[in-house]
């Protein structure tokens, strides 16, 4: 009888968490007047999207290619078909198209041209360190967990350095706040890898138009 203790034991643990589990649904509560809707089907692309950003302008879809070459990681800056990152956290996404990148493990901000023509560094990583320093640019230092998100209205990054518990802003130069602005809106679905090569525009409509 002394033996089948523990399995007695083990099946009482299992109903209680079982029926706790199910008093967790019972007892949820719902608010209504929501409703889900599919507005782009990556199997239909064949993109896997990371993240969406929205901002109004045109309907374009700005995805950033995984890297061809060899897939190692690291740092190298330059040519957008020969960059490298490491563990890339967040993007944000400027007026002109520009992708910033929170490098998170190069504790380095990077900046891919709208056009595709570079990867450059706009903040951190000089000294390849952690920190929470603020100054200029170059001198400035960064968690290895940061997400970054753009904002118009000031024209600047927000940094949301999670490692430092702090939230830092990035003044943008006054040209990439002030692209063109059309009707209807855009969508922009950021493709995460370890590297990167280059970006495209493709014209992109949701599905519920």
């Amino acid at each position: 009888m002394a033996s089948d203790f523990p399995k007695l034991a083990l099946f009482l643990v299992f109903n209680l968490l079982s029926a706790n589990g199910k008093r967790t649904l019972v007892n949820q509560i719902l608010e209504d007047g929501y409703t889900v809707t599919t507005v782009m089907d990556g199997h239909k692309l064949n993109i896997n999207p990371h993240a969406v950003h929205f901002r109004s302008g045109s309907s374009d879809l700005v995805g950033i290619n995984p890297f061809s070459g060899d897939g190692v990681k690291g740092y190298l800056d330059g040519e957008s078909g020969t960059a490298r990152f490491n563990k890339p956290r967040s993007f944000a996404i400027d007026r002109r198209g520009n992708v910033y990148v929170a490098d998170k493990l190069n504790h380095v901000i990077r900046k891919i041209s709208g056009s595709g023509t570079g990867v450059t560094p706009i903040a951190g990583g000089y000294t390849n360190r952690t920190g929470a320093l603020d100054g200029p640019a170059q001198n400035a230092t960064f968690s290895d967990d940061f997400e970054l998100h753009f904002v118009v209205e000031t024209c600047a990054l927000l940094v949301s350095d999670h490692g430092n518990q702090l939230v830092r802003q990035i003044n943008l130069k006054a040209e990439d706040c002030s692209g063109s602005s059309s009707s209807g809106g855009e969508l922009f679905l950021l493709l995460l890898s370890m590297n990167f090569i280059e970006i495209q525009v493709k014209s992109f409509k949701s599905q519920t138009n």
